[in-house]
């Protein structure tokens, strides 16, 4: 017998055609965090989320390299229907002309709307794959499998995705929420020095915002977890999730843009910018950000000098920049303050800068001045700054 579904309604015409309509639409989006100390156990969790449905991996040429192309080969060998495709790696790519590719490949797959799109990489592919999820057939289900620590404890976590413009970081963008996300800090052993450092900022960022205890736990174990010692990144990694994960639920779509999330990022941002999106790393240049932020709240009386030495001495700890001299590139401020001017417009004139007053307390001001950031950028290292840098991304 055929199967057929009966929907019957009975709506009364309206009245009054000069009364305004009254539209409304509601979603409660939910989705599950999986922590898992090795692949075996990820790819359980993802046959789990995926449920039989076909499946398009998406990540970059390094990470297909060394993980994402045996993934594949993992859930194709549990029966699933994989295929896969991958763009360069690094910031460049995180643009239009990819997210177009990615779109017309999609469109030459057999994936239907309910199959699963997988994003597998760094903040990079997360922000892009998931752009790209959030378009295509007006949006298909994702899953996010983060390989970098920066994915894992920021990117991957609470839908903001977008890809570059050449005017401006993340300007073409939506919110837009994964079914699931797979952590599996067993990925972390193949990063190097620089892209944990690069993700550990994030994970600083969340502490000094909203957890003393989680910035106190990288001040006592933050060798352990440049190390990439599983035990301890799983700990970081599920307790900078819990705590990420609780700020978004207050505000998942930024109707209010006051934000603690954003601290360090608007400096962070106009450096990207300022630099051409790739020779600095986002976690370096939100480091540099959240230092910059910091100083100006010492300078207004908003933050103790002892806890803003604290703050820019655990950065410096952990080798990220907190001077001009300790980026991985030249800098001007000129034309970082031009950047921020920039995002000024973007944002309808006001700059928004979260200032940190105390562990787990941030004030967000629109009245910075020029001359503030500008002093803020330029203040002396107060030690010579003498570090090795990889060139590499770290986005393995």
């Amino acid at each position: 017998m055929t199967e057929f579904v009966r929907v019957s309604e009975q709506l009364a015409l309206p009245k009054g055609p000069g009364v305004p309509i009254m539209a409304s639409a509601r979603r409660l989006d939910t989705y599950p965090v999986h922590v898992c100390l090795d692949e075996a156990t990820a790819v359980a969790r993802l046959c789990d989320e995926i449920a039989g449905r076909r499946v398009a991996l998406v990540t970059d040429d390094t990470v297909f390299a060394v993980h994402a192309r045996r993934l594949g080969e993992r859930l194709t060998a549990t029966g699933l229907d994989v295929v896969s495709t991958s763009f360069p790696p690094g910031e460049a790519s995180k643009s239009l002309p990819t997210a177009s590719a990615l779109l017309d490949w999609l469109a030459g797959t057999s994936l239907a709307r309910r199959d699963v799109l997988l994003s597998v990489g760094g903040g990079v592919v997360m922000d892009t794959v998931g752009w790209v999820a959030s378009a295509y057939m007006r949006g298909i289900p994702y899953i996010n499998v983060p390989t970098t620590l920066l994915a894992h404890v920021d990117a991957a976590l609470g839908g903001k995705v977008a890809i570059d413009h050449p005017s401006a970081k993340n300007l073409i963008g939506a919110f837009y929420q994964p079914k699931a996300v797979v952590s599996n800090v067993g990925y972390l052993r193949t990063l190097d020095g620089r892209g944990l450092r690069a993700g550990l900022a994030e994970a600083i960022k969340t502490g000094i915002i909203a957890s003393p205890d989680l910035f106190a736990l990288i001040e006592e174990r933050h060798a352990a977890i440049l190390a990439a010692e599983p035990a301890t990144t799983a700990d970081l990694v599920h307790a900078s999730s819990v705590i990420k994960c609780r700020l978004i639920a207050r505000d998942p779509y930024e109707h209010d843009l006051r934000r603690p999330l954003n601290f360090g990022h608007t400096v962070g941002h106009a450096v990207e910018t300022a630099t051409g999106y790739g020779p600095v790393l986002h976690g370096e240049a939100v480091a540099f950000g959240m230092a910059c932020a910091a100083r100006i709240a010492e300078r207004r009386g908003l933050l103790d000098p002892a806890l803003c030495a604290r703050i820019t001495g655990l950065l410096d700890r952990v080798e990220l920049p907190t001077t001009l001299a300790g980026l991985p590139a030249r800098l001007d401020p000129a034309t970082t303050v031009a950047a921020l001017g920039q995002i000024r417009k973007i944002r309808d004139g006001r700059l928004r800068f979260v200032l940190p007053t105390a562990l787990g307390e941030t004030v967000i001001t629109d009245d910075v001045s020029d001359a503030e950031i500008h002093a803020a950028l330029v203040v002396a290292p107060s030690a010579p700054v003498s570090r090795a840098r990889s060139n590499g991304s770290g986005d393995a």
